[in-house]
């Protein structure tokens, strides 16, 4: 039986028909390792054991004795498993670690499904565990089963907690003084936003939600390291965020993770520019919804955080 490609996991090439016998090459060497990390891209059995069959239906047993030796303790299989178990749970506990807001969402059982289909159609294609929830939220819009009935809101909480991710540790560029953009005529003026910001305009106040369900996660670590307190006390649930606008600015300063809210005419405004329109162009789009007043102190805040920075020409 041929493994279809359909079933493959995003971007990852099939798997030879057959572990190579030795390595004698490179091509050889790459196929071997294409071979092994099929055995372990596949999802655990409901037990936490290695899958029963491969991609093409073999016996998984079989499988593992193409290219695993056994031992006097473990059989060929039992060794597979040992690297599956490792793979699977590592990865699982990352994406728990980065997701505490979709995790309080839709309750433990709920979400570790939701994971574990996730990371079998999308699973880690990065030298880092950064990068493993940047396609959540698509996954997620994707595949609303596994999130209904509250999908929108699910992929809008993912989006902020991978926002958050990418604010940490993205790149950021010298940023604007006042004495770079003084001379520039506004129907001229076009500045870029710092990499590391992520502009969300959502339905829900997700910022908050997020921000209640990590002080609850703070409040119960606490009481479990107090004997007496853990017997006594209760942590409340986080109850789910009503639906309201909210325009959040997921930002870097001085080394810190930030949300900034703005106005709905200051978020077009910033919106505008990371787009690439002058400055002309993004206070057209507000009109009279904000006064001169206004937007000269949303300006002088912006450039005091640093978000411009010089326009690069890729973006352009």
């Amino acid at each position: 039986m041929r493994t279809s490609r359909s079933t493959l996991p995003y971007g990852v090439e099939p798997p030879p028909a057959r572990s190579p016998k030795r390595v004698n090459s490179r091509r050889e060497l790459e196929d071997f390792q294409r071979f092994m990390a099929h055995t372990l891209l596949q999802p655990l059995a409901a037990d936490d054991s290695v899958a029963p069959q491969f991609r093409d239906g073999r016996a998984m047993a079989d499988v593992a004795a193409e290219f695993i030796r056994p031992n006097d303790r473990m059989t060929s299989l039992e060794r597979l498993e040992v690297y599956a178990r490792c793979y699977w749970y590592r990865i699982v506990s990352s994406v728990y670690e980065d997701c505490p807001g979709l995790r309080a969402l839709l309750g433990e059982k709920k979400f570790d499904a939701l994971v574990k289909a996730f990371l079998t159609k999308y699973p880690s294609r990065s030298f880092t565990l950064r990068n493993l929830c940047s396609r959540l939220p698509h996954f997620i819009a994707e595949a609303p089963q596994w999130t209904k009935p509250d999908t929108a809101l699910a992929r809008q909480i993912a989006q902020f907690e991978w926002a958050q991710t990418h604010a940490f540790d993205a790149a950021a560029l010298p940023a604007l003084t006042p004495d770079d953009i003084a001379d520039m005529p506004p129907a001229r003026l076009r500045v870029g936003l710092q990499p590391h910001i992520t502009l969300l305009q959502a339905d829900w106040p997700v910022d908050d939600y997020v921000i209640a369900v990590k002080r609850r996660e703070s409040q119960r670590a606490e009481a479990s390291n107090t004997v007496t307190e853990a017997r006594t006390s209760r942590v409340r649930s986080v109850p789910k965020p009503r639906r309201g606008k909210a325009y959040i600015v997921i930002h870097r300063y001085n080394g810190r993770l930030y949300y900034k809210r703005l106005t709905a005419p200051g978020f077009s405004i910033v919106s505008a520019l990371q787009a690439g329109q002058s400055l002309e162009q993004a206070l057209a789009r507000v009109g009279r919804a904000a006064t001169v007043e206004e937007i000269r102190e949303w300006f002088s805040t912006w450039m005091e955080l640093g978000w411009f920075c010089r326009r690069e020409k890729s973006r352009e």
